[in-house]
């Protein structure tokens, strides 16, 4: 096992919970790894919503955790192996890997060096950049989650995908294409039409339009048989009148409002939880042909604030930080 001594990173931390104002660059200790634990340099790192609401402090109030300052933020990354715990045996220095560690309390993704769970890790596929992978696990892992566990989707069904040019979405579309699913997208404007079909919806609609309802009908005339929420709206509920008695519909935990549906139709809320098998699906699913992570914009370690702030204003796929080169 290497070992990191007293050297330092650059991280991007806050010493309080609270709004975009409250990220700074620091010089921190580079985080010492556990038995069971990598440590990555990292070269690209994901920014999703879900770090807005660890900024201001609603992962420690929700998992109870008691936060120790400065507190370094980011879920999810990309890099190389720097050093590896002694009971870790699948990874090794330089390896190129990705990974997700949610409030993690030595320090997240926005820093030079981060530290992961083996289970929570894995190689790069070879299909992606490793730009495309900082910001691809714990998307990867709540669109494929969803899809076939919360879902259970079967080759040849129908599936509705709600937030279709979101982050998690744009997966989702591709993850039910490779499944066998045909694929009924609703998408944010004419740019998320366009990456919808990109990716390879079969039908794609404008979620912010009227007629998602009658389309979807179109398309599944005897009804959808599932539907994978991701983004929420005054729409959606609208949307889901096409699925059919019986069908299942899924929602990350987070998507507000909660999607409602009649009593034939079964609801189920869901947390995306990593672990080795469902990574390596995710892998064999990249894998399987041309895959796009969309990254709608990278930022440097230092314009996290400007990173956050672009959360909150239309945009496709991703958004990430750069600290390398792929």
């Amino acid at each position: 096992m290497s070992t990191t001594g007293t050297r330092t990173m650059k991280a991007v931390a806050i010493d309080h919970f609270g709004g975009v104002e409250t990220l700074g660059v620091k010089s921190l200790p580079v985080p010492q790894v556990a038995d069971d634990e990598i440590l990555i340099h990292v070269e690209s790192a994901g920014v999703g919503v879900w770090d807005s609401f660890e900024r201001e402090g609603g992962f420690a109030k929700l998992l109870g955790i008691k936060p120790t300052f400065p507190y370094v933020l980011g879920s999810d990354g990309a890099g190389t192996v720097a050093a590896v715990g002694r009971k870790v045996n699948r990874f090794g220095e330089g390896d190129r890997v990705y990974a997700c560690s949610l409030a993690n309390p030595k320090a997240g993704f926005y820093a030079e060096y981060a530290t992961a769970k083996a289970d929570n890790a894995s190689r790069v596929p070879g299909k992606i950049s490793t730009e495309e992978a900082g910001a691809l696990m714990v998307d990867a892992v709540t669109a494929l989650y969803g899809l076939d566990k919360s879902l259970g989707l079967k080759a040849g069904e129908s599936v509705m995908i709600i937030g279709a040019s979101g982050g998690i979405g744009h997966l989702a579309v591709q993850f039910a294409k490779r499944l066998g699913a045909r694929v009924f997208a609703v998408a944010s404007g004419a740019d998320g039409v366009a990456l919808a079909k990109k990716v390879g919806a079969d039908t794609v609609v404008d979620g912010h339009r009227d007629g998602v309802a009658a389309a979807a009908r179109k398309f599944a005339p005897d009804g959808v048989d599932a539907v994978l929420v991701t983004a929420g709206g005054s729409e959606v509920d609208k949307a889901l009148a096409a699925v059919r008695d019986g069908g299942r519909v899924a929602y990350p935990n987070g998507v507000e409002p909660e999607p409602k549906v009649r009593q034939s139709v079964r609801v189920q809320s869901y947390d995306g939880t990593p672990d080795p098998d469902l990574i390596e699906k995710i892998n064999q699913l990249i894998e399987a042909g041309p895959f796009h992570v969309h990254i709608a914009q990278t930022f440097r370690l230092d314009q996290a604030a400007d990173a956050h702030r672009a959360l909150n204003a239309h945009h496709l796929g991703k958004l990430a930080l750069q600290l390398g080169t792929s």
